[in-house]
């Protein structure tokens, strides 16, 4: 037999002895009892109840500015109530376009505080959604790790079953060859004695 051929065969049964101390293959010689396989834990399920929200802060309250948009105080009596008319009439413009200003601020505001909550409800929606697919998605990679888990075992035994009759079969090749070469050696020694006695 070749070197490298005896290093594979050597090789081969280093591994086939450490598999078999590590696992129940091997029943006919006592060995220390090995250590339980690891097995990965199977997926932690979600709890039955899954905690409530926390609830929302309360919005931003409109009604203030809703109410007080015209921003015009009481018309005064007396003198300075004609005073005041005369400087009315100079100044309305400017007060109606403050007014219709400070009236398009307030339904700017009411807009955004109703757009801000409308855009948190569609996101929570969006993220429930993606962690829902995102939960169902990681179920079956455990389901598939399981399974990938399972046939490694067992290609793992079917490869130490293989590694056996390998070895098997270089063991009855190699005694195949002993046992020729025996009988080789011996019809070497008949035939030197038979040299010898003539």
């Amino acid at each position: 037999m070749s070197e490298d051929r005896k290093d594979v065969v050597e090789e081969l049964r280093r591994v086939r002895e450490g598999v078999r101390r590590r696992s129940a293959l091997d029943e006919s010689e006592p060995r220390p009892r090995p250590d339980p396989p690891r097995v990965s834990p199977p997926p932690t399920p979600l709890p039955a109840e899954i905690p409530a929200a926390e609830a929302p802060s309360e919005p931003p309250r409109t009604e203030a500015v809703n109410e007080r948009w015209r921003a015009q105080p009481g018309r005064p009596r007396g003198i300075s109530g004609l005073f005041f008319r005369v400087l009315d009439r100079l100044y309305r413009p400017r007060a109606d376009a403050q007014e219709a200003f400070n009236a398009a601020q307030v339904q700017l505001d009411n807009d955004l505080v109703r757009w801000v909550d409308e855009r948190f409800a569609a996101t929570h929606r969006h993220y429930d959604r993606i962690l829902g697919l995102y939960g169902r998605h990681l179920g079956e990679a455990d389901e598939r790790h399981m399974i990938l888990q399972e046939e490694l075992v067992a290609h793992v035994a079917d490869l130490v079953r293989r590694i056996d009759l390998a070895l098997a079969e270089s063991d009855r090749g190699r005694l195949a060859l002993e046992f020729a070469l025996e009988d080789v050696r011996a019809r070497l020694r008949r035939l030197e004695e038979d040299l010898r006695r003539r």
